[in-house]
């Protein structure tokens, strides 16, 4: 028997809210069952679900675990949009090779990573 991961889940202080960023960055819509004030809110996302749940405690740690996100463009021109978003960048790692990352945070601290594209990858491999 095997298992496979259907939803990834982070707690929020407001999920429909939170979820209305991750809707734009996953180019995602939402499913009609979503409403302002509910407990939950999800982003429908290449075959699984991410899924905010309603959690007033402050966040007082970095994340154990976060999403790593590959753009279909360039890495810089992404990170550039997801900052006019609402994210934040909470530490930069590209290099001057071009090679690297940014670790990000949304509007409510949760944690992720921009890789290079695909095509970005390729060109310095």
């Amino acid at each position: 028997m095997t298992s496979r991961v259907r939803t990834v889940t982070f707690d929020a202080h407001d999920p429909y809210e939170i979820a209305g960023f991750w809707l734009q960055v996953l180019k995602a819509e939402r499913p009609d069952d979503d409403h302002p004030g509910d407990p939950y809110a999800s982003v429908p996302a290449d075959g699984l679900t991410v899924l905010f749940e309603q959690n007033n405690d402050e966040k007082v740690v970095k994340n154990r675990g976060h999403l790593d996100l590959e753009p279909d463009g360039p890495r810089d021109e992404e990170v550039a949009w997801l900052l006019t978003l609402g994210a934040t960048i909470a530490h930069d790692h590209r290099n001057p090779d071009g090679t690297g990352w940014v670790t990000m945070q949304d509007p409510e601290g949760n944690e992720f990573c921009v890789l290079r594209s695909a095509s970005e990858r390729a060109a310095t491999s």
